[in-house]
Order: C-alpha cells, then structure tokens, then sequence
C-alpha cells in the first residue's frame, strides 16, 4: 500500500457515514467507529515481526519430527560453522537455566504436573517440540542452518487415543501415567433423579481438536542493555508473562519490561507463556545482543496451543411433560503432552456451565484429564464454556425429539424465569439478571420460526432430497474472569482483578492507563467513551496507553470477556477518584464547601448560582498549583483496582436454519438470527463485531474446523489447505439484535460479549443438520459436519435399514 493508498484509506475511514454523530448527551450507547482503525487497517502500526533492533540477529527452532521418542544425541556443531551462524545450541545447553513452563491452575489434590522445558532434554513428546535452534544474521540463513543440526532418536510409542491411554498396557506419557487429574462434582440426589425416571437421554459427543489462527502469528522479540531485558511479544498477558518470566528464568522481575505492540487477534492463543518467550529472553541474555523469533503459519499449527478436544458422555433424566430431572456429565479431556498455564482449568470453567440456563434437581459432573502425545491444549475461545453449551444444548434437542415436543417448548418448560432471578444453579453460581423469555421471542419473530417449521414439513412430506433443518441454541455464559475470592476457592494461581488510572495533563487533555491488553477488541475506542462520559471531557481528548509493563505496571491482562466489565471498571472507579480529589480543589477555589457542589457535563457547580469550573481547568490549576489548599497534591491523578464479587452471565437465543442435501451431504447455512444480551452497551457497533466474529469461529468447529493426527503421533493439517477455515464467501449473513437485562455487578450494567457468538452457535449450526437429518433416524453427526460426514451418516442409516 502506498502513502497515498493508506491515506486514502485514513480519509474513507474518518468519513463515517454519520455513525460517530451524537446519539443523545452520553457516550455510552454510541456507535462510534474505532479511534485504533485508522491506524490498524493502513499498517501505521507496531506489530512484533516489524520491529528491528540494532546488531538484532534471528532465531529458528529445531523441531521434533516423531510424537514420542528419546532423544539420544543432539550435535549441533556443523551449524555452527556455517555462513551467517552466529550460535547453535541444544537442549542441554538451556539445563541449567530454562526451568519449567508453568501451570497456574492445579485443579485437583490427585493432579500430576510434569516438568516441561522450554527445549527438550532427554525426550520428545509431540511433533514440533524444540529440540535445537540455531541464531543467524537472518531468517533464512538460520531456517538453513536447521538442516546441519544432526539428532539422533530412539522412537517410543505414541499415545493418541484417550480411552486407550487410560487402560493398565498402554505406553506412557510420563513415568508417572497418563492420567492428569480426575475431579467430580455433585449436587442434589443423583441417584433419585434418575430412579425410575420416565425418559432417560444418554449420548457421547466429541468436541474435535481445533488450532487457533489468529490473523498475526506468534513472534517474539528480546534485547538487553546489558542489566534489564525487555521483550515485546504478540501476547495477550504482558503482565502475566513477566512476572512468569521472572520465575522461569530467575532474572528479576523488576529487571523485566514486557511489551505487547499491536496485536493482530489472539482468540486464547496467545494467552500462553511459551517456550518460544523464555528461550528468546535466555538468548540474548547469553548472547547480549537483540534476538527475534517469528513463526511460520505450519510451525504455528503444530506449536500453537491447541483447543477443545473432549468427550463428553451425558445423561439426562426427565418427567414425561420434559421438564429435567438431572444431569450427569462425564469427560475426557485430552491435556496432550503437558499441562500448560490454564490447561486442566479449561474443562473445569465449564463444569459449572452444563446446566446452563435450566433448573434441575440434581447434577453430577465428573472429568478425568488424560495426557496424549500431542500438542498440548489450553484456552480457546470460550474455554470449556463452548463444549459445556453445546453438551446441553444437544442434549435439549434429544430431550424434545424423544418426546415429541418442539425444540423451544421444551427449553421453555426448564428455563429460569425472568422473575425468579437472582437465581443460584444447582452448579453454585448465582445468576444476577437475565431475562431468556424476551431474547427468545424477539429471536422467534425475527427467524421466521413457525413459518420455517411449516415449509419443513412440506419438504419432509414431498421427499425433497435437500431437508430443512432448524437449529436452537439458548445458552448463557459465565464471564469476567474474575471474582478473586472465586478463583481462589477454584485453586488458580492469580486473581481476577484488573488496574486502571487516569492522567490529568495540564491541558485538560485525559490519558487513560489500563492493565487490559487488546488484540482486536477496541478497548481505546470504548475505554475513551467510558471516561468522557465520566469526567464530562469530549471523547477525541481522551487517550488510552496499554500492553507495556513500565506505562501499565499492573494488570491482569486480556481473556475470558473480562476487558468490560472487569478493567472497565477498574477505569471507571479511577475517575471517580479524580472527581473526587477535583472536588476539594474546585471548593477552594469557588470559596465553597464540597457538599454545595454538583457535578454535571465536566463541571463543578455551586448550587444556586452561576459559579462553576470545569475539570479541565482545574486539572491546569493543579498543575501550576499557584493556589492549593493545605496538605493537597499537585495533581488530579488517581488509579484504582477493580474485583467484582460475582462473574457476568450474558446470555441469548441463536437460531439457525441450514439446507441439507440428502444425495451428496452438502450443508448451506440458509438464515442466522441471534439476539444476545449483554447488559448494557457501551458500543453497538464494536459488540456487534465481536458477535459477528463469535458465531464465524462457532459455525467453523461445526462445520470446517479439525486438527487431524495419523496413527504415528504426525499433525497432517500443519497448512491452510488441510487445516480448513471458511472465508467470507463461507459465512451467511446474520441478523443481529440484543435484549437488555443489565448486570448488578458493576456499575455501568455490562457483561462480557467477547466469547458470546461462539458459544452460542456451534450447537445451533449441528442441532439443525440433525434437525434436519431426523427422518433419516440420524441423532448426531460428529463434527466437523463435513459433506463426506453427512452422506456417511445417511448412509449408514439406510445400509441399517435395508438389512433389517
């Protein structure tokens, strides 16, 4: 793109089609277009892979090709001598350094974490796991050099399947098993939930293994000035990565800079700390000079942490009129070769989400984390919530086909009431707000249900080869990762807090500090909304500094729809810490006392009179600080901390109608219509996109998406061409409304929508191919429902048929 293209593109994106024009007298609700835009589509931005340091030199990874196997020797010493090569160096050369990845969430007593160096020592344990790396003047002389490092290996067996991994013969991951942990939960009577109940469901579902692709790639840059290091990473968690750092590698955290520039998405991905980090950090500490590393997309595919991959064997029990009984969850949950910062969490974040937005009597949910030699698995967009949403939700369809009963009558008869809320689950969460009848009206009216309903029967009735299929998704979440008292109680290694100041510079311009750390979600835009609604300043005098550890020096960084309601927050207490050290400052300078003063529209009013001074003004008289009351700071600055009591339950109704040829399995998404509730919005258009982007991921795992491994341990889709992600051209378009039941546990009312859309619509999308395949006597597909799946599907169903 030329300066003249990017400018442009600038001009096109400034001329917003009167979207940023006022909508009343607050920020808050507006749909403006993002202050980061501009800057972001026309590459006038700071990414990783873009950065250069002087004297900076490469680094490329050596990477295991077999899933299992000894390492028995390592020479790196022709790399060494070719042109270019700065260093080369093994494994062992790291021993005495590189310590252990960390796992911050130890689920269970029972659960086994295993050592985990950043390059391997005495064994591999997956394909693609660093054995070596060479540092070059460049890239490709680095990349060439690989080919020179000479390992030796002595092939184990590798372990893939879960079920087998468990039995008393099979190979082990680690000496001391393959099982991770097992956890169990119950409430209620179990046992007479399902004693002599009327209907008893009982499926297993696979949640295939997924990559995530973020639009950036890892990268990773490291440089020293001899005492301090600073590394800037395509991260979500800069907060979290240094202090991880600082115990990996021992250099003291106030040693450490961690900077994360623009990030191009991350999904989960990059909420990590990866071997990648620490091994750049210990380079150019052995080496004293800048070291980059950035990753290919097929090495990303292999050592990406990887998502999902569970089994889930449900049961359900109900009365004859549907109403549900109990619920038993059983999981395996493939951990692959370790257990990386969250990974044991994931299935635990859904553990208390399976029941969803339905009463019941009784449930009991029981995991069993089982190590494979594979990549290991950790957050992925939603994070366990997704598989728990789409266990239930299936099972609701099954529930409702066994009696007969439409999909929507039979959630209706288990739903929470609008009235009944708060309301405390038979998992132990409290629900604070919600209202699933008004979101699922409003998505009826607006799919076209009882008509699409009349047209499929139709269809049925003709023999049409293509079907029509119908698909419900009513589902909440629970987000806002956090309460800190909470996450404690769960175990996990951190709390749930977040950071935010606020800087009032002399001109009455506003910088806003966040320990949040975007990587697509427009916290500039929204956080600069927040603030000048809250100090009454225009929203373009609002600035926002974030993802660098000595501006920001606290945070807790981006993941789990926690940005909102959680640093939000944490932004909106430190401006009412501002207004309240402005107050003290405006009495004495009006000559009044604090308690005659009004605060509205950014200033401070004397009741009854005209006399009134803005905030900017007095953040000026602060600053030459010529007339100060006694024991007052020369400033209007404030920071604050944010811990919510209780986590944010968005919540909605998807519905999805496809098409589904009978001869050849083909799938068409044919309408989409989602009604969400996320509280209160701060912005339409930014919830709109992370919805839009939610349900493109969601319709991806049902229907694309599948990380495929041989019987040798061996990724086959480490590429674009075989690991399958839809385009555009792929998607439907999807009709967008919201319900609003603000939340009570902050106080602006929002909730989390980051993760909403992908929860929502993977069970939405596959409940209607089955919907659609029912005739057949098809009650699942597994997913991806791809074509060849579809078609095998019915076939199978007729072959069975005929024979009998």
């Amino acid at each position: 793109m030329t300066e003249l293209d990017a400018g442009r593109v600038a001009d096109q994106i400034a001329q917003s089609d009167q979207i940023n024009e006022p909508v009343g007298t607050s920020e808050v609700g507006r749909p403006r277009r993002r202050k980061e835009d501009a800057r972001l589509l026309t590459g006038r931005t700071q990414w990783t892979d873009n950065l250069s340091r002087p004297g900076m030199l490469h680094v490329m990874f050596l990477r295991s090709p077999m899933a299992h196997a000894r390492i028995v020797r390592v020479d790196v010493s022709a790399a060494r001598d070719l042109p270019g090569v700065v260093a080369a160096f093994s494994g062992q050369d790291f021993a005495a350094e590189q310590g252990s990845l960390p796992c911050a969430w130890p689920v269970s007593e029972d659960i086994i974490i295993p050592e985990h160096p950043p390059m391997a020592l005495s064994e591999v344990r997956y394909v693609g796991e660093a054995v070596a790396c060479v540092v070059a003047t460049d890239r490709y002389r680095a990349a060439d050099a690989l080919d020179a490092i000479d390992v030796e290996y002595e092939q184990l067996p590798a372990v893939l399947d879960m079920n087998q991994a468990l039995t008393a013969d099979s190979p082990k991951v680690h000496e001391t098993g393959n099982q991770a942990f097992t956890a169990k939960i119950v409430s209620g009577d179990i046992e007479a939930a399902f004693r002599d109940a009327p209907v008893v469901i009982d499926r297993t579902y696979v949640q295939q293994r997924l990559i995530p692709s973020a639009m950036e790639p890892r990268a990773v840059v490291a440089d020293t000035d001899g005492e301090a290091f600073t590394i800037w990473s395509s991260t979500q968690i800069p907060h979290v990565l240094r202090v991880m750092l600082a115990v990996v590698t021992g250099i003291p955290e106030h040693k450490l800079r961690v900077i994360a520039p623009d990030v191009g998405g991350g999904f989960g991905s990059k909420l990590q700390v990866t071997a990648e980090e620490v091994l750049c950090l210990l380079l150019t500490r052995k080496l004293g000079k800048p070291v980059k590393w950035a990753e290919t997309r097929s090495e990303g595919n292999l050592t990406v942490h990887h998502g999902r991959d569970q089994i889930q064997h449900l049961r359900l029990a109900a009365d004859a009129d549907g109403r549900i009984r109990g619920l038993q969850v059983s999981l395996l949950a493939d951990m692959g070769a370790y257990l990386m910062l969250v990974t044991p969490g994931v299935p635990m974040l859904g553990a208390a989400m399976f029941n969803a937005i339905y009463k019941m009597d009784a449930y009991e949910f029981g995991c069993v984390g089982v190590f494979t030699t594979k990549m290991p698995t950790d957050a992925y967009r939603g994070a366990g919530r997704p598989e728990a949403t789409f266990g239930i939700e299936r099972m609701m369809d099954e529930l409702a086909a066994e009696l007969r009963m439409d999909p929507v009558e039979v959630r209706k008869r288990n739903w929470i009431k609008h009235e009944e809320f708060p309301y405390t689950t038979i998992s132990g969460l409290t629900y604070d707000s919600g209202n699933y009848e008004a979101a699922t009206d409003k998505a009826l009216s607006l799919f076209g249900y009882d008509k699409l309903r009349a047209e499929q029967s139709d269809r049925r009735d003709r023999g049409d080869p293509v079907q029509l299929g119908i698909g419900v998704s009513t589902y909440t979440e629970m987000c806002g990762l956090a309460p800190s008292r909470m996450l404690g109680a769960a175990n996990y290694g951190a709390g749930g807090w977040e950071h935010g100041a606020i800087r009032m510079l002399p001109t009455g311009k506003v910088e806003v500090i966040t320990g949040t750390s975007p990587h697509g979600q427009g916290h500039v835009t929204s956080w600069s909304q927040i603030v000048a609604d809250a100090l009454g300043v225009p929203f373009d005098d609002v600035t926002v500094l974030h993802g660098d550890t000595a501006i920001s020096h606290k945070g807790m960084d981006t993941y789990g729809s926690r940005s909102l309601v959680v640093g939000g927050m944490a932004v909106l207490k430190a401006c009412d810490k501002v207004k309240d050290k402005a107050r003290v400052l405006a009495a004495h300078v009006l000559e009044c006392s604090p308690d005659d003063l009004e605060f509205d529209a950014g200033a401070f009013k004397v009741r009854g009179t005209d006399s009134q001074k803005t905030i900017q003004e007095l953040a000026y008289a602060a600053f030459v600080a010529h007339d100060l009351p006694d024991g007052v700071e020369a400033r209007l600055d404030s920071d604050a901390t944010f811990d919510p009591e209780n986590y944010s339950f968005p919540h909605g109704t998807h519905l999805c109608a496809v098409e589904v040829d009978t001869e050849t399995g083909m799938v068409k998404i044919r309408s989409y219509v989602a009604v969400d509730d996320v509280g209160k919005v701060v912005n339409p258009l930014i919830v709109e996109g992370q919805v839009h982007g939610g349900i493109a991921q969601g319709i991806a795992q049902a229907l694309y998406e599948e990380a495929v491994y041989d019987a040798e341990g061996n990724l086959l889709t480490t590429t674009m061409a075989d690991y399958l992600l839809p385009s555009a051209a792929d998607l439907p378009a999807v009709t967008l409304d919201r319900t609003e039941s603000p939340a009570t546990s902050n106080p602006l009312g929002v909730k989390g929508v980051g993760e909403a859309g992908t929860i929502a619509s993977t069970p939405a999308v596959v409940n209607a191919i089955v919907d659609a395949l029912r005739p057949h006597g098809i009650q699942d597909v597994r997913m991806p429902c791809t074509p060849e799946r579809v078609w095998r599907a019915i076939n199978e169903r007729t072959q069975e048929g005929a024979r009998q």
